[in-house]
């Protein structure tokens, strides 16, 4: 199954980046999703097929504030 993500997303990879960092923050939506490191501040494009194999969690989702101002 393919991921329903959101920007800002934490995820958490099967393998460890060189780096040493497990953790990803999801920068960019669309056909391909946008990655970015939390140790090194790297940046991957992956498809979401290929995101869904390397996938083990999503760590927190980001909550947009749907509260309204008056």
């Amino acid at each position: 199954m393919l991921p329903d993500l959101r920007l800002n997303d934490r995820l958490r990879l099967r393998k460890q980046h060189p780096c040493g960092s497990y953790e990803w923050i999801v920068t960019r939506l669309g056909a391909d999703i946008g990655l970015e490191c939390k140790g090194c501040g790297r940046r991957v494009m992956l498809t979401r097929r290929e995101l869904a194999k390397r996938l083990k969690a999503t760590l927190t989702k980001h909550e947009e504030d749907e509260q309204h101002h008056p």
